[in-house]
C-alpha cells in the first residue's frame, strides 16, 4: 500500500511535468529539493541543492539556478533509474570531483547503464573530470580494466584532490592529462 506521503509526491510530480508540459518551462526555484539535483531548467542552467539555516537554526534546502549551462539539455529533471544506475544521490549539496575518489561511483557512473544511458549526469561529471586534468572516457577504460589502478592514477595526477602542480605524474597519468577541455561526449 502506498503512503499517503508517497503518493502525494507523485501527485506532485505529475502534475509538475503537466504544468511544464503546458508552461513549457521549468524554473530551478520552483522544483521541490528532492527533484533538485540533476535538473536543469529551462533556460539551460543547471540546478544545485543548497542549505541555509532558517530562523530557528534548523538546516533546510532549496533549489536554486547555477551559472553552469547545458548545451543540449534543457527542461530536464533527471530519472531515479539513472540516478540509481550511476550512483548519486538527489541530495547532494554541491557536486565535488572527490566522488572520483571511490572505486565504487566511478565503477556505477562508467557502467553501461549509467555512461550509455545518463547524458545529463554523465556530462556533469565529464566536466568536472575535464576540470580535474582527467579525460573521462580514458578513466572508464582503465577502469573496467583495473579500478584500483584507474583511481591511483587520478591521485598521482593531483586529480580531484587539487594537488596538481605538487604531484609528479604516475607512469599512466598521462593518458588522462587534457590541454583544452576535451569536448563532452556525444549522446545525441
Amino acid at each position: 500500500m502506498v503512503s499517503t506521503t508517497k503518493m502525494s509526491l507523485i501527485l506532485f510530480f505529475a502534475s509538475s511535468l503537466f504544468l511544464q508540459g503546458i508552461l513549457g518551462e521549468l524554473i530551478c526555484e520552483s522544483l521541490p529539493s528532492n527533484l533538485c539535483s540533476f535538473a536543469i531548467a529551462s533556460s539551460g542552467k543547471r540546478c544545485v541543492l543548497e542549505n541555509y539555516r532558517n530562523d530557528d537554526g534548523s538546516v533546510e534546502y532549496t533549489c536554486k539556478t547555477s551559472e553552469v549551462v547545458v548545451e543540449r539539455l534543457s527542461g530536464y529533471i533527471e530519472t531515479d533509474q539513472c540516478v540509481k544506475a550511476c550512483g548519486v544521490d538527489r541530495g547532494f549539496v554541491g557536486i565535488s570531483s572527490d566522488a572520483f575518489l571511490t572505486a565504487e561511483f566511478t565503477s556505477n557512473l562508467c557502467s553501461p547503464s549509467c555512461y550509455q544511458n545518463c547524458p545529463n549526469i554523465v556530462d556533469l561529471y565529464f566536466n568536472l573530470a575535464a576540470g580535474e586534468g582527467v579525460f573521462l572516457p580514458a578513466l572508464c577504460e582503465k577502469q573496467k580494466a583495473n579500478p584500483h589502478r584507474a583511481m591511483l592514477e587520478i591521485l598521482s595526477n593531483g586529480g580531484p584532490t587539487g594537488g596538481g602542480a605538487a604531484a609528479a605524474p604516475g607512469p599512466m597519468a598521462a593518458d588522462y592529462v587534457v590541454d583544452a577541455p576535451a569536448p563532452a561526449p556525444a549522446f545525441f
